[in-house]
């Protein structure tokens, strides 16, 4: 029985081309990754401090908005939170406080009017 096979090598010809110093080209192993996976994205958005849905609120009557670089330092800010071992933090942002639970990586309230307030039950606070 003589089977010929040309979808593969056999080992005769590999060792010829190893010997000859030609290289075996397997294009199917060379898969491009993305630039992003799925699962970065999905580390990335948990990762992001969140607001409850009392911080919105009071984000919203307050009339408090924040620019792109203002969250930014929020976040860092939460991030450094986390690294001290801290549960419930305050965070200044220029004339805005946020009291963060560091744990769930939310902001449960939001103030910007900071002059005469009291903070209670936190463990740490972040200038930034």
């Amino acid at each position: 029985m003589n089977v010929e096979n040309t979808n593969y090598a056999s080992i005769e010809r590999i060792r010829s081309q190893l010997t000859s110093g030609r290289t075996i080209k397997d294009d199917s192993r060379e898969a491009k990754k993305p630039a992003q996976t799925f699962g970065d994205i999905l580390t990335d958005k948990a990762n992001q401090v969140k607001f409850s849905k009392h911080a919105s609120r009071r984000l919203e009557t307050r009339e408090i908005d924040m620019s792109k670089e203002q969250k930014d330092r929020l976040q860092n800010a939460a991030e450094i939170a986390r690294q001290k071992g801290m549960r419930e933090s305050l965070v200044m942002v220029d004339n805005m406080a946020f009291i963060v639970n560091v744990r769930n990586n939310t902001v449960i309230t939001a103030v910007n009017d900071t002059e005469q307030a009291v903070f209670t039950n936190i463990d740490g606070a972040i200038i930034n």
